[in-house]
Formats: C-alpha cells, structure tokens, sequence
C-alpha cells in the first residue's frame, strides 16, 4: 500500500502490558475484555466503526492494557485488525509484541518521500488477523505530528484496507496529542481506573473531547471490585463509569 502521493505543486512505559486474552484466553477476565468488544458493537449500530482510539484522563490508568486485550479479541473473532501506538510520548506495543521499534509511525510521519510503502512499516504480531505499527523513536513534536496531513491520510488508508484500526493514544489530560488526532477518528473509548481517576478528572476528560467533538464510545472500569476479584474490567456509556469512580 502506497501512501502520501504528493501533488504536483511511568510503570506501561518500562513493562509490557499484560496479553491475558492470549495467555489465557479462557478466564473471566478476558471474557470481560470480550463483552468489552461487543458493547463497542453495539455503540457502532448507527454509524460503522472503523477508527477507535483508547486512552485515559491521566497516566497509569489501564488504557495501553485495555486496548492491546480489546485489540486481540476483535482478532480472535476473526476481524482484520491494525493496531497502532500512536502514544508517541510512553509507547508499550514493541515491547508487548517484542518488536524492533527502531520504525515505525514516527517515521511514516516525518518521512520527507513524496511516497511511502505502508507495507514496510506493518509488522506481524504473531496472532492471526492482527497487524502493528509501532511508534518508531519518540519525536521531539509528537502533536504537531498526530495532527499533520499525513497522520489524517495515514488513516484514511489503513482504514480501507482493515476492519477495524485500534489506536493508543496518550492521555488526554497529558498532553494535547490525543485532542488533536481523536477528531480524525470514529470514536474513543475512555479508560478509568476505579480507586485512582478522580470524578474531576474524568469530568474534565470529558470536556476536552467534547471540544474536539470527538464522540466518546463509552467507559471501561478498569480495576472494578479489584478487592475482590483481583483484576477486573466493566464497561459503561455517558457517566454511569464516571459515577462509579473516585
């Protein structure tokens, strides 16, 4: 696939996230991940979804987690899925994968060629039907690179030629990287972790995206009931997460 035709004229950082859905792809909590999966569905019933980021209010919440588990269901389920880390910041997904992150969406971003071969940056993942792009080198303006041209063309392809294009992006009240890309998208899905995200913080989360009008898919509860059950997901719409969170 060939793009950019020029016209004439903290903790996620040094730790891979967690695979369950591979690892064990039979126990509750991957079960979790897949009705995780399937609410997102039913969130797609007006308008097809194509584009989903995932991220967070702030860092170490769950989001690179969730959304690597989310991405291998929709895969397991046999959907032709690319899952890029586009957290240009805190990038996990060469180390989940055990990938050379030496290229990646950086260098497809920051590249000067009038043309680019998608296909060289798209790595295996060693899971049927899902593909990666890694973050390549961290880059001293990742949001002047999420927001650029290319980023919107980027998706526009990939989004053709998959099912479904999974994004990490980085936390939104972090840094503007998320505001500026998830406009582009289809729809987000914000990562709350119970006992930690505060309701302000999810409040204003909330606020930003809206200004963005980026619509937001709904709420996984990351750490539900983590007293009793260890590890636990749930997933809402509109504020019924944000109610159940401190």
């Amino acid at each position: 696939m060939s793009l950019f035709h020029k016209k004439s004229s903290t903790d996620s950082l040094n730790n891979a996230v967690k695979l369950i859905t591979v690892a064990h792809p039979n126990s509750p909590i991957s079960e979790q991940f897949r009705t995780i999966r399937t609410n997102i569905h039913f969130a797609g019933v007006d308008q097809e979804l194509k584009t989903i980021a995932f991220s967070s209010a702030n860092q170490s919440e769950g989001k690179s987690t969730v959304t690597a588990n989310v991405a291998v269901t929709w895969a397991l389920e046999g959907k032709k899925v690319l899952f890029i880390d586009a957290d240009l910041r805190r990038p996990t997904i060469h180390q989940t994968f055990g990938l050379n992150n030496n290229h990646g969406l950086t260098t497809i971003l920051s590249s000067k060629a009038d043309s680019i071969e998608l296909t060289d940056y798209i790595k295996p993942s060693g899971i049927d039907h899902l593909s990666l792009i890694t973050s390549g080198p961290i880059p001293p303006n990742p949001s002047e690179l999420l927001g650029s041209d290319r980023m919107t063309t980027l998706i526009k392809n990939v989004s053709q030629a998959f099912d479904l294009v999974v994004i990490d992006v980085p936390p939104i009240l972090e840094v503007p990287d998320t505001q500026v890309l998830s406009a582009h998208l289809d729809g987000l899905v914000l990562v709350v972790r119970e006992g930690q995200t505060r309701k302000a913080a999810i409040s204003r989360a909330v606020d930003v995206l809206k200004i963005s009008k980026t619509r937001i898919l709904g709420f996984v509860l990351n750490d539900h009931n983590a007293k009793d059950a260890g590890y636990g997901y749930g997933y809402g719409y509109g504020y019924k997460a944000e109610q159940g969170s401190k």
